[in-house]
């Protein structure tokens, strides 16, 4: 019979641990009838214990100084819980463990513990989590390659799972995928076991080759790549990405945020909790600089998913009044952290000249988002060059689609000279891509003869090897439309009409080869070996789950007449060290493509 209880929790016991966030040490007791009980030892397994802690977040368990808690136990009367606990270890909840033994009850309905004491589960944290005394070592640490990897999750410890095999990233095909499997990618990554083993792409489709199929892990293994598995995925595609939830430690991060004022709890005026003059009081954010990025901060920080909006004014959430003071500034996000506190910010030294109250900063955060993709293959497949007569071009020039020496250009014999090539745009999220502006704000463009939606959509720029750019497209703006779609997704984006502008779920957006300012003007570059570089949604204007692969990449050589591009790939698809080898790549010794 497998154990069913109301509740469980780890007690902390010793004043050390008392103090700590998050608690890694304790008496286990669990809830029942109402009322907590400890769990007599006698029966009591680290393997017990190692369920125990991968339910509240931890990776492993480790012995602790039984003397202390002996000690402890003799000036107590305990409550004990009448059952003993028999659990394998692999196991992600201990609603999967067994019953074990029954103890005996003494005459005033008492379960009795002989000579015993109650179980006591002592937990490894993963690094990220380590308890606060620790952090002044936790820096030191190298980071090494990690071999797995969550990708498109809203929250910590959740995403799709992806794996690294010979320097490039693959997705996991769902066949057989488990809470088994999932605890051991969990456990991997430094939390506790998996809370849920989640199939058919529901966190997105990756991008990329299929690694791993027919996973067969025991529970135990160090890593997913130690698992039993079927290297063959065929008949497996992206629409059965393999994903997970994690359990992960109580840090108590969602009690020092909070959103005011809005129509519903995902969105509102930020506020924070902050230490002045040895009080702790509530205030708002500086919205000077405050973006799409810090605002994902604060969604994940309260546990709410992705940010849909920044505001950097809430004067129409009335916020508590008493809280209007500005109490944090200067906040600057990487997008990565699990609370805003750490975040670059100034500290105690508040400076906002706008001030909080109605200039405070404010969020809406949404349960899904977007993806965005640019397809690497098609670029290399379709860029070209070609020398474009300047009356040709006045539209473009009109739309500053050209360099700047382009003024000095004859309109009747001069010509330009363009790298044109094609982008297939995929919107690989959970919903849909919509433009951040309402069509009030749309521009109509008497060239392209619709209206564009977005006037910074991407980023078209050649760079040279060390990193200079030494041309740019200036792609004006963009209208936002579904070219082509997944054969079971209907398209409900199109430019023509003053039509809805985005790119749905399954769909992707193409801006052909042929069609104006789809192009980089090359005319004033020399020869040479360069890198060539597109950026979706560069300005972060709209919130993605994901933006490491909004960027593309691609080495080019251009001999003055010809250009060649090759080894085009999406950021975050290859490891570390083959980005770098990319970075730094020595060129080609002939006009052939040389393999890396």
């Amino acid at each position: 019979m497998n154990i069913q209880v109301e509740d469980i929790r780890i007690r902390p016991i010793l004043a050390t641990y008392r103090k700590r966030v998050p608690v890694t040490e304790g008496y286990v007791e669990v809830k029942d009838e109402g009322t907590w009980k400890q769990i007599c030892d006698k029966h009591w397994t680290m393997k017990n214990s190692r369920v125990v802690c991968g339910m509240f977040g931890f990776p492993s368990e480790r012995k602790y100084n039984t003397k202390v808690y002996k000690m402890f136990a003799s000036r107590r009367k305990q409550h004990y819980w009448a059952y003993s606990m028999d659990c394998t270890g692999n196991e992600a909840h201990i609603s999967s463990c067994k019953l074990g033994n029954h103890l005996n009850v003494d005459t005033e309905k008492n379960a009795t513990c002989d000579n015993g004491m109650p179980a006591v589960a002592s937990c490894v944290p993963g690094r990220a989590f380590a308890p606060s005394s620790h952090s002044g070592f936790r820096k030191a640490f190298r980071q090494e390659q990690p071999l797995v990897r969550l990708k498109g999750g809203a929250n910590t410890g959740e995403g799709r799972v992806e794996v690294l095999k010979n320097g490039e990233w693959g997705t996991v095909c769902d066949d057989n995928w488990n809470l088994v499997s999932a605890s051991v990618v969990c456990r991997e990554l430094g939390f506790g076991s998996a809370k849920e083993a989640i199939t058919g792409a529901r966190l997105g489709q990756g991008m990329g080759p299929i690694h791993l199929n027919e996973i067969d892990c025991t529970g135990f293994e160090k890593s997913l790549t130690d698992c039993k598995f079927n290297m063959e995925s065929q008949g497996c595609n992206h629409e059965e990405d393999a994903a997970v939830r994690c359990n992960v430690p109580a840090m108590g991060f969602q009690n020092q945020l909070r959103l005011v004022g809005g129509r519903n709890p995902y969105e509102g005026r930020v506020e924070v909790l902050a230490e002045r003059n040895g009080t702790l009081r509530w205030g708002t954010v500086c919205s000077q600089g405050w973006s799409t990025v810090e605002a994902m901060v604060v969604c994940r920080q309260l546990g709410l998913g992705f940010a849909s909006h920044a505001f950097q004014e809430t004067w129409y959430w009335h916020g508590d009044v008493s809280a209007d003071s500005v109490v944090m500034s200067g906040v600057k996000c990487s997008g990565t952290e699990m609370s805003l506190a750490h975040c670059r910010h100034d500290g105690a030294d508040v400076s906002c000249p706008r001030g909080g109250g109605r200039f405070g900063a404010g969020v809406s955060c949404s349960e899904t988002a977007p993806d965005l993709v640019l397809n690497a293959e098609l670029v290399e497949q379709t860029a070209y060059l070609e020398d474009r007569p300047m009356f040709m071009l006045q539209c473009a020039q009109e739309e500053n689609c050209l360099a700047s020496s382009a003024v000095n250009t004859s309109v009747t014999s001069g010509y330009r000279r363009l790298l044109r090539f094609s982008s297939q745009i995929h919107n690989n999220g959970q919903s849909d891509f919509r433009p951040k502006n309402g069509r009030h704000a749309w521009v109509w463009h008497d060239c392209h003869r619709h209206y564009h939606s977005m006037e910074v959509f991407t980023h078209y720029d050649l760079l040279n090897l060390n990193g200079t750019k030494v041309a740019e497209g200036h792609k004006a703006s963009f209208c936002l439309e579904d070219t082509e779609c997944e054969a079971d997704v209907q398209k409900q984006y199109e430019c023509a009409n003053f039509g809805e502008q985005g790119i749905t779920v399954g769909c992707w957006d193409v801006y052909r080869h042929d069609i104006d300012c789809q192009w980089i003007d090359i005319t004033d570059v020399p020869p040479g070996d360069y890198l060539f570089q597109v950026v979706i949604n560069p300005n972060y204007e709209v919130a993605e789950s994901d933006y490491s692969n909004n960027v593309m990449k691609c080495r080019s050589r251009y001999d003055g007449q010809r250009i060649w591009m090759y080894n085009c790939h999406t950021g975050g698809s290859f490891s570390d060290e083959t980005e770098q080898k990319f970075d730094h790549f020595s060129g080609l010794t002939n006009n052939k493509v040389s393999t890396r």
